[in-house]
C-alpha cells in the first residue's frame, strides 16, 4: 500500500525574517522537522514546496536568500521539489500528474501559511479527490484584519482557516496522530 505523502509548504529563509511575534504556533517548525525525519525514516514521499515570487525585490523572487529553504527543512536530492507561484501548490507545477503517477491518493500538508498556501493547496487536493489532511501544529498564520475592519489574531486567523478545511475538503489533525494514522498504518 502506497504510504501518504508529505507535502511541506513554503518553509523557506524569508518566512523566518519578520512577523515572529505576530504569527501563532512557534512550535510549527519543530513539528514539521519531527514528520520530515519519521517520513524519511519510512522511506516514504516528502513533497517539498517553495514560494517564488513574480514581484522584483520580493524576499522570496529567484535567486535571494529568502527563497531557500529553511536549513533545518532543506530538501534531500531524492526528494521531490516543487516551484510555485501563487498560493497554491497544484496550480501550473505538475503536482498532481506527479502524485497520480506514483499512485498517492493521501497527502499531510504542513506549512506556512495556514489561511494563505496551506489552505489554498488543501482545498485543491481535496477537490481533485486526494485524501487530504493538514496537520493543525505543523502550520501557522499571522495575524490579519478582516473585512470588516476587526483585527484577528494569529490564532483566530489559523483557526478559521483550519475549520474552513475540516470536513470539507480535509481532515484536521495533529502531527502525532499523523504519524500513527497515516505513516503507519
Amino acid at each position: 500500500m502506497q504510504k501518504t505523502a508529505l507535502i511541506i509548504i513554503d518553509m523557506q529563509v524569508g518566512m523566518t525574517w519578520s512577523g515572529a511575534a505576530k504569527r501563532n504556533n512557534h512550535q510549527a517548525e519543530h513539528a514539521i522537522a519531527s514528520l520530515l525525519a519519521q517520513w524519511r525514516a519510512q522511506g516514504a514521499p516528502v513533497i517539498h514546496v517553495r514560494h517564488m515570487s513574480r514581484t522584483p525585490g520580493s524576499p522570496f523572487w529567484p535567486g535571494q536568500p529568502g527563497a531557500e529553504f529553511q536549513p533545518a527543512l532543506s530538501p534531500l536530492a531524492s526528494e521531490h521539489v516543487v516551484e510555485k507561484n501563487v498560493p497554491d501548490a497544484f496550480i501550473s507545477t505538475g503536482l498532481e500528474r506527479w502524485l497520480h503517477t506514483r499512485g498517492i491518493a493521501e497527502v499531510l500538508i504542513v506549512g506556512v501559511s495556514t489561511n494563505h498556501s496551506v489552505e489554498a493547496t488543501a482545498r485543491t487536493a481535496g477537490n481533485l479527490g486526494f485524501k487530504t489532511f493538514v496537520a493543525e501544529d505543523g502550520c501557522y498564520a499571522y495575524a490579519q484584519t478582516d473585512f470588516d475592519g476587526v483585527h484577528r489574531s494569529p490564532q483566530e486567523v489559523h483557526a478559521m482557516a483550519l475549520s474552513n478545511l475540516h470536513g470539507e475538503y480535509a481532515t484536521v489533525i495533529k502531527s502525532q496522530d499523523a504519524v500513527s494514522q497515516l505513516l503507519f498504518k
